[in-house]
């Protein structure tokens, strides 16, 4: 099964290509502390939040990224 933003924070985490594309939007995303108290949140879910307000607007391009995964 490929990523797309309704993947887990956990599962997008094991990719690193996921990494990636994660880091290319929101950079420090993977050493922010909290980050163990929403691995199991879609990314969807994280977006919907209002301290991610400034990625929702990309929600269409890093859901087409993590996609291209392998």
């Amino acid at each position: 099964m490929g990523l797309s933003i309704d993947s887990k924070v956990k599962e997008i985490g094991r990719s690193e290509a996921g990494k990636a594309v994660i880091e290319k939007y929101a950079p420090g995303f993977w050493e922010n502390p909290s980050i163990k108290l929403i691995q199991m949140l879609t990314f969807r879910k994280i977006l919907s939040y209002p301290e991610s307000a400034e990625l929702a607007p990309r929600l269409d391009d890093i859901d087409a990224d993590l996609k291209a995964c392998e």
